[in-house]
């Protein structure tokens, strides 16, 4: 069975949350003979979802692997998770699958998740079957979600079966219903031969109707839409007997690749040269690494060596494993159309391609979304200080949609994701699988100070400093003149010292004091920033003047300064672009304004539109949920460093405190 490439399939399930993807998965299983016992989401029992996590929130978290055989073909299949905070998983899953299965709620109907799920579907270019599941609750009508599905996805959907009167009809049984003749007319058209026959007899003759409808579902040209009840075990039948009319890896759509510069088709084929790629990496606290990856051409065996192109190096493979959720079956050989899993490999990532030797190998780039949700992370005890590096490496290894930087500017270690679930889930996995305890805030907003108007002339200030003490002294003496620059400029320096008021070597002193004085702010301990300071004049004294004497009177000068020359805090402004459907477009103008936004211009892009506006980084921490909020989660953006501006009154205030009152802790904390 498996040495015949085309009786495997390889697919994934995908869709919105709590559509019933792991019950599908799990039902999948026990009707194929891989598990004795059903498992239940509601008990935990379930075979895919298997992490704590998982099971106190009875929804999926992370992709699983799972395999069965039905009726003498190898399934392999992925459940995926449905909350927007994780479609990372379900992009790395669509990379390694053949076809996709959107479930889909009968009550609900098409919602944000079934979109997104679509939208990785059609970038990847896959076969996709629509499955409409809980037609036990009430107020469920199939032709409601049926055309749904043709006006928000895909005028190529066409039903398999229907729900009508408590019962699933099977369309292909009633060749006079208006379904069928929607499946007629799409098989003809996808062959210009049956299209003519069609159009002569308005029937397809039924030998050429099997093939044509394979075709046709392999060529993105008829998305079949099947209906059931998985907890009453309804539709299952029809659905696997489905699942064997998609397209075997043999017969889904080439894929591409660059070979040493050249584009070409990938042979799915177990005699064919070696490739495959990695689409999951997990850290498990036990095993170690788990690199999961998919065969697309030739074979690997246990205790192998293969070459790692991407990293250009050797690997040297143990034993490999077919996923079966939690559980990792030995295998001796995986081969083309087959996903699997290997251990504790020394240097490999999530994207990198295995071959049988060094040839310059490259698939299209997995493309994940920007972090629109960012905490600062905090350890909680000084052994969770050691140890938090680690695990947020491990992590970022997993998750390509999780990113940790240290901000430059407020010293904090920032984490970033798809969402607030995203990171507390992340946090939580941080606790119960590595034993470290964080705690999560708000980032600090990296502002900054400068100054509104010029000190020149009889304005400019001078401070001498003066210390005796035994032996020498300490003496410096110097007059600076301040004026604020255009936003952005930063600093500058300039010497008008003349006629040796100040000697060379203590002019680099002066700059140093006046440099480390800015670092310390004066409004709210912000960096200064964006004036000229020209050092006009001073004096020295032949024994008691230093470097120190000079840095000092340079720092005691400029403060003074700065508060004469009407001080003022920076706030970062961000440009955001926003995409959002048109529908929405007045709840997502009315939320720029209300986070002090301004709308910069609009661009139409097909049903959606990309908004371009400015608006204050510190109005931007919690935007991601307010926009999934007011666009029922079909918004997304993204943002940049735009400039910083001057921020006064009440919110400047607001700061000044806040700054002042964190200042005081750390003193008291010391």
């Amino acid at each position: 069975m498996r040495d015949d490439v085309t009786k495997k399939r390889v697919f994934m399930l995908c869709g919105h949350a709590q559509t019933g993807k792991t019950s599908l998965a799990e039902l999948i299983l026990y009707k194929c003979g891989a598990v004795s016992r059903l498992g239940k989401v509601d008990e935990g029992t379930t075979t895919s979802d298997y992490e704590d996590d998982e099971k106190e929130r009875k929804s999926s978290v992370n992709l699983s692997g799972l395999f069965a055989e039905y009726k003498g073909n190898f399934l392999q299949f992925i459940d995926t998770p449905g909350y927007l905070d994780f479609i990372g998983e379900i992009i790395s899953a669509a990379r390694a699958v053949d076809f996709a299965v959107i479930v889909i709620d009968a009550a609900a109907g098409v919602e944000v998740g079934t979109e997104k799920a679509w939208d990785i579907v059609q970038r990847e270019n896959l076969p996709c079957i629509f499955f409409i599941n809980k037609f036990d609750k009430e107020n469920t009508n199939f032709t409601k979600v049926f055309d749904e599905i043709k006006s928000n996805l895909t005028k190529n959907a066409t039903a398999v079966t229907v729900f009508e009167k408590g019962k699933i009809a099977d369309v292909f049984k009633d060749k006079n219903s208006a379904y069928y003749g929607q499946i007629a007319e799409k098989v003809a058209e996808s062959n210009d031969t049956l299209l003519e026959k069609y159009l002569e007899s308005g029937t397809v003759d039924e030998k050429e109707f099997g093939p044509a409808f394979k075709k046709a579902v392999a060529g993105g040209q008829l998305f079949p839409v099947l209906c059931g009840v998985v907890t009453q075990e309804l539709g299952i039948e029809p659905f696997l007997e489905l699942i064997l009319d998609m397209p075997s890896p043999f017969e889904a759509a080439a894929r591409k690749m660059q070979k040493n510069g050249q584009e070409v088709l990938i042979e799915p084929n177990a005699d064919a040269p070696l490739v495959a790629q990695v689409f999951k990496t997990i850290i498990d606290p036990f095993v170690g690494q788990l690199n999961f990856f998919r065969v697309f051409s030739g074979k690997i065996t246990s205790n192998s060596e293969v070459f790692n192109v991407t990293k250009q190096n050797k690997e040297k493979f143990g034993q490999i494993y077919f996923p079966q959720g939690k559980q990792q079956v030995q295998q001796e050989t995986v081969a083309a159309g087959e996903i699997a899993a290997v251990a504790k490999l020394k240097d490999v990532s999530t994207g990198d391609i295995f071959a049988d030797s060094n040839v310059k190998i490259e698939f299209p780039v997995m493309e994940f979304p920007v972090t629109v949700f960012s905490a600062s992370v905090k350890p909680k005890t000084r052994h969770d200080e050691e140890k938090i590096s680690s695990a947020l490496h491990r992590i970022t290894s997993e998750d390509p949609t999780f990113k940790v930087m240290r901000d430059k500017d407020t010293a904090e270690l920032i984490i970033s994701g798809m969402g607030e679930l995203h990171l507390r889930i992340i946090i939580d996995r941080m606790r119960k699988k590595y034993g470290v305890d964080v705690e999560l805030a708000t980032p600090r907003v990296a502002y900054k100070e400068t100054i509104t108007r010029a000190l020149r002339g009889d304005r400019a200030i001078r401070v001498k400093y003066k210390k005796q003490t035994g032996g020498h002294g300490q003496y410096g003496d110097c007059m600076i003149e301040v004026e604020p620059l255009e936003r952005g400029k930063g600093f500058e320096f300039v010497d008008k010292i003349v006629g040796g008021a100040i000697p060379r070597n203590f002019i680099p002193s002066v700059e140093k004091g006046i440099v480390k004085s800015m670092g310390e702010g004066f409004l709210a301990g912000f960096p200064v920033v964006d004036l000229r300071v020209n050092l006009v004049d001073g004096s020295y004294h032949d024994v008691d003047s230093s470097d120190i004497a000079f840095q000092i009177a340079a720092s005691m000068a400029f403060k003074k300064a700065v508060e004469d020359a009407s001080p003022a805090l920076l706030e970062p402004i961000m440009n955001v672009e926003i995409g959002v459907p048109g529908e929405f477009m007045g709840q997502v103008t009315g939320s720029i304004n209300s986070h002090r936004g301004r709308i910069m211009g609009m661009d139409a892009k097909g049903k959606n539109e990309t908004v371009k506006a400015q608006i204050p980084l510190s109005e931007m921490f919690k935007y991601a949920s307010d926009l999934r909020s007011i666009t029922a989660g079909r918004g997304s953006y993204t943002m940049s460093l735009a400039h910083y501006d001057v921020l006064t009154g009440r919110l400047a205030q607001a700061v000044i405190d806040q700054s002042k009152k964190e200042k005081e802790k750390e003193l008291v904390a010391k």
